[in-house]
């Protein structure tokens, strides 16, 4: 375990702030103060947390960088949980719950023995920015226009609800899913090839990609969006729900397929899980943190008055609750991953779970 115990503050980070002008650090920090954070964050952090830019998003005279961390074990037997925020850059607390818990955690392991533990039996890597440039420009989308969970290339297998599951009209509109013929953006090849470089001969893996915008409850969501059938793995997503529910009883999560709402075009993670899964012997489970805003804007209709107010909690308190009320459930992801062989269900399981979740989420639809 000594190697986790090099707390050498990074070098490169800085190397990356001293390369902007005045100019542009006065940009980032007004519209974008999410990447300064994260940039101070990672300067800051121990030697063996390592970063890298795995893309850059050209705005203008800036080059915004698309930071990936990776924590823990480098062995690739190990699970990985993949954590990943901004895909949408009106939902800014998606970014700031992943800096969050990142920086709980960089607190932690100078003195938590537990978790310096936890680390050489997981490899945890996060993308906590993925639009920069639509953080930047306070959009939804990157800036091409294109909604980046409606840009993968796999269509709904039935309706789908009117512009919101996709549309194709304009980039002026939102939920414009890009032109099919010129493939994913920018920013989701990126992801793409992070997944692809750290999910291939997992044993088990899980995603968590942090949204906002929706509902008066948080949710979790899986797979999928393009249909209404259930996916191959839900015995695996109900025996997480079980052992989540058993461990947490007082939780204020709605577990359930994104199906239930409504059918999407190009939903990013319909898209991983379909080729991850074709491709590797382990389990790979993708889930979507959709934060209900709506309770926010109840509390505040005041928030209505501002295109962010749709989306992020604009009160200082409750600001503060949103980002540490989702710290237990990311650190249970992580236990969960490592101890992935307790609870994931057997042969002689799978049948059950899988008829019970049937039973519990697509009786209605099936």
């Amino acid at each position: 375990m000594t190697e986790l115990r090099d707390l050498t503050p990074h070098t490169s980070i800085s190397h990356e702030q001293a390369s902007r002008d005045g100019r542009q650090r006065r940009l980032l920090r007004t519209f974008l103060p999410e990447l300064v954070g994260l940039e101070r964050i990672l300067a800051e952090a121990p030697d063996f947390i390592t970063t890298e830019v795995v893309e850059r998003v050209a705005l203008k005279d800036l080059s915004l960088p698309i930071y990936r961390v990776d924590i823990g074990s480098s062995r690739p037997d190990v699970p990985a949980v993949l954590l990943v925020g901004g895909v949408h850059g009106l939902e800014r607390i998606g970014s700031q719950v992943v800096m969050a818990w990142l920086k709980s955690l960089l607190a932690r392991v100078t003195w938590d023995e537990h978790l310096l533990g936890l680390l050489q039996k997981v490899r945890i890597t996060l993308l906590p920015i993925l639009n920069p440039g639509g953080m930047y420009l306070n959009q939804r989308s990157n800036p091409n226009g294109v909604d980046l969970m409606r840009n993968a290339p796999i269509q709904a297998q039935e309706r789908s609800a009117f512009l919101l599951g996709g549309q194709r009209i304009s980039p002026r509109l939102p939920w414009y899913t890009g032109d099919p013929e010129q493939g994913m953006e920018l920013e989701n090849l990126a992801l793409e090839a992070v997944i692809k470089q750290l999910l291939p001969g997992r044993p088990f893996s899980v995603a968590l990609d942090c949204h906002s915008g929706f509902g008066m409850q948080d949710q979790i969501w899986f797979p999928y969006a393009y249909r209404r059938r259930p996916m191959r793995r839900v015995a695996s997503v109900m025996a997480l729900k079980l052992i989540w529910e058993q461990s947490y009883p007082n939780h204020d999560y709605r577990f359930e397929p994104q199906s239930r709402h409504y059918l999407t075009h190009g939903d990013l993670w319909d898209y991983f899980y379909k080729q991850v899964n074709r491709e590797n012997a382990g389990v790979f489970l993708p889930l979507t943190l959709e934060m209900g805003s709506w309770r926010w804007i109840r509390k505040r209709p005041r928030q209505l008055l501002r295109l962010d107010g749709f989306f992020n909690p604009l009160v200082p308190h409750r600001h503060k609750r949103v980002l540490r009320s989702h710290l237990t459930w990311m650190d249970f992801l992580i236990n969960a991953a490592a101890s992935h062989e307790n609870w994931l269900p057997a042969r002689d399981e799978e049948s059950m779970l899988k008829e019970a979740a049937i039973m519990h989420w697509y009786r209605d639809t099936l």
